[in-house]
């Protein structure tokens, strides 16, 4: 099938069977490794948003020039949960597959999404607590601090609906990143085909739950330094945030690429 495509990278219909058998090694692995790889995928998010807010907090760049700058060096987070290795919550919607193939339990799929969301809150949220003790906020005279509440007041203002389709059109993205970079074989097959999608979620505006987990926390500890002008983001007002956006993530994970994709290559593989 390689050949078809001209290339030496998977096809879509291999890229199907390799996210199958690796949602079965995800949703059968034990708990601890699995918990500390959620750590550290929700700190690698972290990292992608704090370079984010680098770019964004720079008033002389334009709007679609931050926008998309902000994007590709927010790609640099998911680069490195594909390459390093560890556990997204967004990206391990495409566990749904091996579950629709009966390779895996319903239990064991909701048992690896329940441990990777919290094991990825507190890696975001740690990674938080670290940004903000080491006085990174107040570089370019505390504009990324200023610029980190700005996002997150943003973020709990947002109505349900709105969170919520945000969210489902970002993990469209993320997922078919991963989907991509499980066609590549290389590590550059693998930075090309993160890059590109997630650019394009970032600077489209659209809702990243993981990424929300170190943004809404770290604006929190900064209002203590004064930052929060006449708004703040609250306990209240993060989850109001998180819920829409995570049942959003889920839906476009798992049914517009893990559902379709199954469809596809599946039940119905093509002739």
């Amino acid at each position: 099938m390689s050949e078809l495509y001209g290339s030496d990278a998977y096809s879509p219909a291999e890229i199907a069977r390799r996210v199958e058998a690796v949602g079965e090694v995800k949703a059968r692995m034990a708990w601890l490794p699995l918990a500390l790889l959620g750590v550290l995928a929700g700190a690698f998010i972290g990292l992608g948003a704090m370079l984010f807010v680098l770019v964004k907090s720079d008033p002389g760049l334009g709007f679609a020039v931050s926008a998309l700058l902000g994007g590709l060096v927010f790609s640099v987070g998911l680069l490195m949960v594909v390459v390093a290795g560890a556990e997204l919550f967004t990206g391990n919607h495409l566990i749904v597959m091996a579950w629709a193939d009966g390779r895996v339990s319903a239990a064991q799929v909701l048992r690896n999404w329940a441990t990777v969301v919290v094991a990825n809150l507190v890696g975001a949220a740690g990674l938080a607590l670290l940004v903000w003790a080491s006085g990174h906020a107040s570089l370019n005279g505390g504009a990324i601090g200023h610029t980190v509440v700005q996002i997150a007041v943003a973020k709990q203002e947002l109505p349900f609906v709105t969170a919520m389709l945000r969210g489902v059109l970002c993990n469209v993205l993320v997922c078919m990143a991963v989907w991509m970079a499980m066609g590549g074989r290389s590590l550059v097959d693998k930075a090309v085909a993160v890059v590109f999608p997630v650019t394009a979620f970032v600077a489209a505006g659209f809702e990243h739950s993981i990424a929300n987990m170190y943004l809404m926390p770290l604006a929190m500890l900064l209002q203590h330094d004064g930052l929060a002008g006449h708004a703040a983001v609250t306990w209240g007002g993060m989850l109001g945030n998180l819920l829409p956006v995570i049942v959003g993530n889920l839906l476009g994970g798992t049914v517009l690429v893990a559902g379709i994709y199954h469809v596809i290559y599946k039940r119905h593989p093509p002739t």
